[in-house]
């Protein structure tokens, strides 16, 4: 269903407000949501006076700069220096809903750059998409409360942080990049492949390039166990296929997965399982 939301800050309160320190080097002017309006259009033949930064979310649509018109599609933002001539729109068979600023202040040429191309921003396990549009909704909600010198200044602190979210787009990334269930799942297959071999807390994270104590808060936050009792599952799960699947000695499988004492793989194995290895395997399955 087509909606729009804005705000636009009334010019007596921007005079106000943009003489303070903080909001003078950067803030915004109008700011809105649209979702799928198929007749969105915008033709400005002298340009803005404001930069607009346009980031689309889903749908279609076009921008149009000096001449030259390029199609811009889901999960792509464009910036729109003040003073550039342009137009853009919405695709009408496929309408775009978008998120759209309109900034200035001191140090706005800084987030300002025209791009030749609309630029992209694909999902992924790292892109933190959902904080960016929280952070536009806490920006806007912040507004429409009114429009108190506190407010607004609160709004343009996390104005800087949202542009700052497409501009450093690595540096926003990089919290979810040891913090994701990928890291965690490549842990695990590294242990299974691994499961004969001795393996140290250390070498597990550093694989993910954490330290220790890192790397096991996040193991255990994923997974609900710390680093080494799930090796020790692993283990002895792999222990149970072997005595199920072959007829190996209980000493050869307990070097196989990993225990070069064969007394100490007993002990674990009962404590783990509940029956030794040897009334494991006596016990029917299937």
């Amino acid at each position: 269903m087509e909606s729009k939301r804005s705000v636009a800050i009334p010019q007596p309160e921007l005079k106000k407000v943009i003489k303070h320190g903080i909001s003078s080097m950067l803030y915004l002017t109008n700011i809105g949501h649209y979702s799928k309006v198929k007749s969105h259009y915008r033709l400005r033949r002298e340009g803005c006076s404001e930069h607009i930064l346009i980031y689309c979310t889903a749908g279609n649509g076009w921008i149009s700069v000096n001449g030259r018109r390029v199609m811009v599609k889901k999960n792509q933002y464009f910036i729109i220096p003040k003073d550039i001539p342009h137009s853009y729109g919405s695709n009408k068979l496929k309408p775009w809903s978008i998120y759209w600023i309109h900034f200035l202040g001191k140090t706005s040429n800084e987030y300002a750059y025209l791009t030749k191309n609309p630029q992209t921003i694909l999902p992924s396990n790292i892109d933190r998409i959902d904080n960016r549009i929280e952070l536009f909704e806490e920006i806007f909600q912040n507004l429409e409360m009114g429009f108190s010198k506190e407010n607004f200044e609160y709004a343009n602190i996390c104005l800087l942080h949202f542009l700052a979210s497409f501009k450093f787009l690595d540096q926003y990334r990089e919290i979810r990049k040891h913090n994701h269930s990928e890291g965690v799942l490549q842990c695990i297959r590294f242990m299974k492949s691994n499961i004969s071999r001795a393996i140290t807390l250390t070498e597990l994270a550093k694989n993910m390039d954490l330290s220790v104590s890192q790397f096991s808060l996040l193991f255990k936050r994923k997974t609900g166990k710390s680093p080494l009792d799930y090796l020790i599952q692993l283990r002895i799960q792999k222990a149970c296929e072997l005595l199920d699947q072959t007829n190996l000695k209980i000493k050869d499988i307990a070097v196989q997965v990993g225990y070069q004492d064969p007394y100490y793989f007993s002990r674990i194995f009962t404590k783990t399982i509940g029956n030794s290895a040897r009334d494991y395997r006596k016990y029917p399955k299937g």
